[in-house]
Protein backbone atom coordinates (compact mmCIF):
# COMPACT_ATOMS: atom_id res chain seq x y z
CA UNK A 1 0.00 0.00 0.00
CA UNK A 2 1.67 3.83 -1.10
CA UNK A 3 0.05 5.12 1.99
CA UNK A 4 1.68 8.12 1.25
CA UNK A 5 -0.52 8.87 -1.70
CA UNK A 6 -3.49 8.40 0.71
CA UNK A 7 -5.67 10.95 3.10
CA UNK A 8 -6.17 7.90 5.75
CA UNK A 9 -6.69 4.36 5.85
CA UNK A 10 -9.93 2.75 6.67
CA UNK A 11 -9.06 -0.49 8.79
CA UNK A 12 -12.73 -1.56 8.13
CA UNK A 13 -14.21 -2.52 5.21
CA UNK A 14 -16.73 -5.42 4.61
CA UNK A 15 -17.54 -7.46 1.45
CA UNK A 16 -20.61 -7.83 0.45
CA UNK A 17 -21.23 -9.51 -2.74
CA UNK A 18 -19.76 -12.59 -4.15
CA UNK A 19 -18.57 -12.17 -8.09
CA UNK A 20 -17.21 -15.64 -7.63
CA UNK A 21 -19.96 -17.18 -5.68
CA UNK A 22 -23.45 -17.99 -6.91
CA UNK A 23 -26.33 -16.52 -5.17
CA UNK A 24 -27.16 -18.12 -1.70
CA UNK A 25 -30.81 -16.95 -0.62
CA UNK A 26 -30.22 -18.82 2.54
CA UNK A 27 -30.45 -16.92 5.63
CA UNK A 28 -31.61 -13.65 4.10
CA UNK A 29 -33.97 -12.99 7.23
CA UNK A 30 -30.94 -11.81 8.60
CA UNK A 31 -29.95 -9.31 5.85
CA UNK A 32 -33.35 -8.03 5.76
CA UNK A 33 -33.47 -7.51 9.46
CA UNK A 34 -29.88 -5.61 9.30
CA UNK A 35 -31.23 -3.44 6.39
CA UNK A 36 -34.05 -2.50 8.80
CA UNK A 37 -31.65 -1.51 11.67
CA UNK A 38 -28.86 0.32 9.71
CA UNK A 39 -31.48 2.15 7.74
CA UNK A 40 -29.40 0.77 4.71
CA UNK A 41 -29.28 -1.71 1.92
CA UNK A 42 -26.87 -0.76 0.22
CA UNK A 43 -24.66 -3.81 -0.91
CA UNK A 44 -22.18 -3.10 -3.78
CA UNK A 45 -19.74 -5.75 -4.91
CA UNK A 46 -15.73 -5.23 -4.24
CA UNK A 47 -15.01 -3.82 -7.42
CA UNK A 48 -17.79 -1.07 -6.33
CA UNK A 49 -16.41 -0.59 -2.89
CA UNK A 50 -12.74 -0.23 -4.42
CA UNK A 51 -13.62 1.99 -6.58
CA UNK A 52 -15.26 4.21 -4.36
CA UNK A 53 -12.17 4.54 -1.87
CA UNK A 54 -10.17 4.79 -4.60
CA UNK A 55 -12.10 8.04 -5.90
CA UNK A 56 -11.58 9.77 -2.35
CA UNK A 57 -8.00 8.42 -2.42
CA UNK A 58 -8.63 6.55 0.99
CA UNK A 59 -6.69 3.10 1.69
CA UNK A 60 -8.97 0.26 3.13
CA UNK A 61 -8.82 -3.03 4.76
CA UNK A 62 -11.71 -5.84 3.40
CA UNK A 63 -13.19 -8.60 4.57
CA UNK A 64 -15.74 -11.39 4.84
CA UNK A 65 -17.54 -12.68 8.06
CA UNK A 66 -17.39 -16.61 8.05
CA UNK A 67 -20.30 -18.11 10.23
CA UNK A 68 -20.64 -21.02 8.22
CA UNK A 69 -20.72 -23.58 11.32
CA UNK A 70 -23.32 -21.32 12.91
CA UNK A 71 -24.95 -19.45 10.48
CA UNK A 72 -25.51 -22.34 7.46
CA UNK A 73 -24.68 -19.37 5.04
CA UNK A 74 -21.92 -19.81 2.62
CA UNK A 75 -18.97 -17.28 3.19
CA UNK A 76 -17.37 -15.02 0.73
CA UNK A 77 -14.48 -16.62 -0.43
CA UNK A 78 -11.37 -15.20 1.46
CA UNK A 79 -9.66 -15.43 -1.75
CA UNK A 80 -11.92 -13.56 -3.51
CA UNK A 81 -10.94 -10.30 -1.63
CA UNK A 82 -7.55 -11.07 -1.71
CA UNK A 83 -7.42 -11.17 -5.53
CA UNK A 84 -8.81 -7.77 -5.45
CA UNK A 85 -6.31 -6.53 -3.38
CA UNK A 86 -3.61 -7.70 -5.22
CA UNK A 87 -5.24 -5.74 -8.26
CA UNK A 88 -5.12 -2.95 -6.04
CA UNK A 89 -2.59 -3.19 -4.00
CA UNK A 90 -1.42 0.74 -3.92
CA UNK A 91 -4.50 1.50 -1.75
CA UNK A 92 -6.06 -1.99 -0.53
CA UNK A 93 -4.96 -4.39 1.81
CA UNK A 94 -7.54 -8.55 2.16
CA UNK A 95 -7.83 -9.85 6.16
CA UNK A 96 -9.31 -13.13 6.19
CA UNK A 97 -12.17 -14.14 8.22
CA UNK A 98 -12.30 -18.34 9.81
CA UNK A 99 -15.02 -19.71 11.60
CA UNK A 100 -12.95 -20.32 14.96
CA UNK A 101 -14.98 -23.57 14.92
CA UNK A 102 -12.94 -25.19 11.97
CA UNK A 103 -10.49 -26.00 14.58
CA UNK A 104 -6.99 -27.18 13.08
CA UNK A 105 -8.35 -27.10 9.52
CA UNK A 106 -9.11 -23.86 9.76
CA UNK A 107 -5.75 -22.93 11.52
CA UNK A 108 -4.38 -24.84 7.75
CA UNK A 109 -6.26 -22.79 5.87
CA UNK A 110 -4.48 -19.38 7.59
CA UNK A 111 -1.45 -21.01 7.10
CA UNK A 112 -2.19 -20.99 3.43
CA UNK A 113 -4.16 -17.69 3.03
CA UNK A 114 -0.69 -15.99 4.35
CA UNK A 115 1.79 -17.66 2.59
CA UNK A 116 -0.23 -18.07 -0.78
CA UNK A 117 -2.88 -15.51 -1.24
CA UNK A 118 -1.29 -12.67 0.81
CA UNK A 119 -3.25 -11.99 3.49
CA UNK A 120 -2.25 -9.44 6.15
CA UNK A 121 -4.61 -9.59 9.35
CA UNK A 122 -7.81 -11.65 10.04
CA UNK A 123 -11.59 -10.84 10.96
CA UNK A 124 -14.06 -12.16 13.73
CA UNK A 125 -17.24 -11.58 14.94
CA UNK A 126 -17.63 -13.62 18.10
CA UNK A 127 -21.75 -12.96 17.78
CA UNK A 128 -22.14 -13.75 14.51
CA UNK A 129 -19.70 -16.55 14.82
CA UNK A 130 -20.85 -17.75 17.96
CA UNK A 131 -17.76 -18.35 20.16
CA UNK A 132 -16.15 -17.11 23.31
CA UNK A 133 -12.98 -15.03 22.04
CA UNK A 134 -10.79 -16.84 24.97
CA UNK A 135 -12.43 -20.61 24.34
CA UNK A 136 -9.51 -23.17 23.92
CA UNK A 137 -10.96 -24.05 20.62
CA UNK A 138 -9.61 -20.75 19.02
CA UNK A 139 -6.40 -21.53 19.85
CA UNK A 140 -5.00 -23.63 16.88
CA UNK A 141 -6.33 -20.69 15.01
CA UNK A 142 -4.40 -17.79 17.30
CA UNK A 143 -1.63 -19.79 17.12
CA UNK A 144 -1.09 -19.18 13.43
CA UNK A 145 -1.75 -15.80 13.31
CA UNK A 146 0.68 -15.01 16.41
CA UNK A 147 3.31 -16.95 15.01
CA UNK A 148 3.31 -14.49 12.04
CA UNK A 149 2.78 -11.74 14.54
CA UNK A 150 -0.67 -10.15 12.60
CA UNK A 151 -3.11 -8.30 13.67
CA UNK A 152 -7.08 -9.76 14.49
CA UNK A 153 -10.23 -7.09 14.28
CA UNK A 154 -12.86 -8.85 16.48
CA UNK A 155 -16.32 -7.24 16.60
CA UNK A 156 -17.02 -6.22 20.31
CA UNK A 157 -20.37 -4.86 21.66
CA UNK A 158 -24.02 -4.99 20.60
CA UNK A 159 -24.50 -6.34 16.81
CA UNK A 160 -27.03 -4.58 14.76
CA UNK A 161 -27.57 -8.54 12.86
CA UNK A 162 -29.42 -10.43 14.74
CA UNK A 163 -31.45 -6.80 16.03
CA UNK A 164 -35.42 -7.13 15.72
CA UNK A 165 -34.90 -10.81 14.90
CA UNK A 166 -37.45 -13.24 16.51
CA UNK A 167 -35.00 -14.07 19.89
CA UNK A 168 -32.23 -12.14 18.00
CA UNK A 169 -32.14 -14.54 15.50
CA UNK A 170 -30.19 -16.67 17.99
CA UNK A 171 -27.09 -14.33 18.56
CA UNK A 172 -25.92 -14.08 21.79
CA UNK A 173 -24.67 -10.40 22.47
CA UNK A 174 -22.21 -11.41 25.51
CA UNK A 175 -19.68 -13.05 23.01
CA UNK A 176 -18.77 -9.84 22.15
CA UNK A 177 -18.19 -8.34 25.27
CA UNK A 178 -14.76 -6.53 24.93
CA UNK A 179 -13.64 -8.63 28.55
CA UNK A 180 -12.67 -11.79 26.84
CA UNK A 181 -10.32 -10.41 24.90
CA UNK A 182 -8.37 -9.62 28.00
CA UNK A 183 -7.45 -13.33 28.20
CA UNK A 184 -6.60 -13.87 24.50
CA UNK A 185 -4.57 -10.62 25.00
CA UNK A 186 -2.67 -12.83 27.74
CA UNK A 187 -1.92 -15.63 25.73
CA UNK A 188 -0.81 -14.36 22.47
CA UNK A 189 1.30 -11.59 22.94
CA UNK A 190 2.81 -11.52 19.54
CA UNK A 191 -0.64 -10.94 18.12
CA UNK A 192 -2.57 -7.42 17.49
CA UNK A 193 -5.85 -7.64 18.77
CA UNK A 194 -8.38 -4.27 17.50
CA UNK A 195 -11.46 -4.13 19.08
CA UNK A 196 -13.62 -3.19 16.94
CA UNK A 197 -16.41 -0.06 17.45
CA UNK A 198 -17.27 1.46 20.25
CA UNK A 199 -17.99 -1.30 22.35
CA UNK A 200 -21.75 -0.77 23.71
CA UNK A 201 -22.31 -1.74 26.25
CA UNK A 202 -18.87 -2.28 27.68
CA UNK A 203 -16.82 0.45 26.65
CA UNK A 204 -14.77 1.13 30.19
CA UNK A 205 -14.21 -2.67 29.94
CA UNK A 206 -12.71 -1.88 26.21
CA UNK A 207 -11.06 0.95 27.67
CA UNK A 208 -9.47 -0.88 30.44
CA UNK A 209 -8.06 -4.00 28.48
CA UNK A 210 -6.74 -1.78 25.83
CA UNK A 211 -4.77 0.20 28.41
CA UNK A 212 -3.67 -2.78 30.28
CA UNK A 213 -2.58 -4.69 27.26
CA UNK A 214 -0.10 -3.15 24.69
CA UNK A 215 -0.99 -5.77 22.18
CA UNK A 216 -4.89 -4.27 21.96
CA UNK A 217 -6.15 -1.61 19.72
CA UNK A 218 -9.50 0.36 19.03
CA UNK A 219 -11.23 1.12 16.01
CA UNK A 220 -14.04 3.56 15.32
CA UNK A 221 -16.13 1.46 12.97
CA UNK A 222 -19.72 1.66 12.95
CA UNK A 223 -20.71 4.56 14.38
CA UNK A 224 -20.85 8.42 13.46
CA UNK A 225 -18.34 9.98 15.54
CA UNK A 226 -20.21 12.39 16.82
CA UNK A 227 -22.51 10.01 18.85
CA UNK A 228 -19.06 8.49 20.33
CA UNK A 229 -19.08 7.78 24.43
CA UNK A 230 -17.27 11.10 25.99
CA UNK A 231 -14.73 8.63 27.93
CA UNK A 232 -13.79 6.64 24.43
CA UNK A 233 -13.23 10.41 22.74
CA UNK A 234 -11.32 11.03 26.25
CA UNK A 235 -8.79 8.12 26.05
CA UNK A 236 -8.36 8.56 21.88
CA UNK A 237 -6.92 11.83 22.49
CA UNK A 238 -4.52 10.65 25.46
CA UNK A 239 -3.80 7.47 26.86
CA UNK A 240 -4.54 5.69 23.93
CA UNK A 241 -3.76 8.10 20.87
CA UNK A 242 -1.38 5.89 19.27
CA UNK A 243 -3.74 2.58 19.27
CA UNK A 244 -7.10 4.06 18.11
CA UNK A 245 -8.21 3.56 14.34
CA UNK A 246 -10.20 4.91 11.76
CA UNK A 247 -12.75 2.57 10.36
CA UNK A 248 -16.22 3.05 8.85
CA UNK A 249 -17.88 -0.11 8.65
CA UNK A 250 -18.94 0.61 4.81
CA UNK A 251 -21.25 0.51 3.39
CA UNK A 252 -22.92 1.05 6.88
CA UNK A 253 -21.06 4.35 6.83
CA UNK A 254 -19.37 5.98 4.51
CA UNK A 255 -15.88 7.29 5.02
CA UNK A 256 -16.20 10.48 3.58
CA UNK A 257 -19.57 11.00 6.02
CA UNK A 258 -17.47 9.32 9.16
CA UNK A 259 -14.44 12.17 8.47
CA UNK A 260 -16.61 14.91 8.56
CA UNK A 261 -18.69 14.13 11.45
CA UNK A 262 -15.06 13.01 13.29
CA UNK A 263 -13.47 16.89 12.46
CA UNK A 264 -16.49 17.79 14.61
CA UNK A 265 -16.02 15.23 17.43
CA UNK A 266 -13.79 16.83 20.10
CA UNK A 267 -10.33 15.12 18.81
CA UNK A 268 -7.95 16.77 19.40
CA UNK A 269 -5.48 17.88 16.20
CA UNK A 270 -2.84 16.91 17.15
CA UNK A 271 -3.98 12.86 17.44
CA UNK A 272 -6.27 13.20 14.76
CA UNK A 273 -3.75 12.02 11.36
CA UNK A 274 -2.78 9.15 14.13
CA UNK A 275 -5.83 7.73 14.11
CA UNK A 276 -6.81 8.81 10.26
CA UNK A 277 -3.43 7.10 8.99
CA UNK A 278 -0.66 6.88 11.05
CA UNK A 279 -1.86 4.53 13.75
CA UNK A 280 -2.80 1.83 10.82
CA UNK A 281 0.49 2.42 9.09
CA UNK A 282 2.31 1.07 12.22
CA UNK A 283 -0.29 -2.01 12.83
CA UNK A 284 0.04 -3.17 9.39
CA UNK A 285 3.67 -2.87 9.47
CA UNK A 286 3.93 -0.45 6.22
CA UNK A 287 7.20 0.98 5.47
CA UNK A 288 7.29 4.64 7.17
Amino acid sequence: MNHKDLIAIDIHTHAEVSCWNPFDAYGEEYDRAADKYFRSSNRPTIAETVAHYREKKIGLVMFTVDAEANLGRKRIPNEEIAAAAKENSDMMIAFASIDPHKGKMGAREAERLIKEEGIKGFKLHPTVQGFHPNNRMCWPLYEVINAHKMPVIFHTGHSGIGSGMYCGGKLRLEYSNPMHLDDVAVNFGDMQIVMAHPSFPWQDEALSVATHKPNVWIDLSGWSPKYFPKQLVHYANTMLKDRVLFGSDYPLITPERWMKDFEEAGFKPEVMPGILKGNAVRLLGLPE
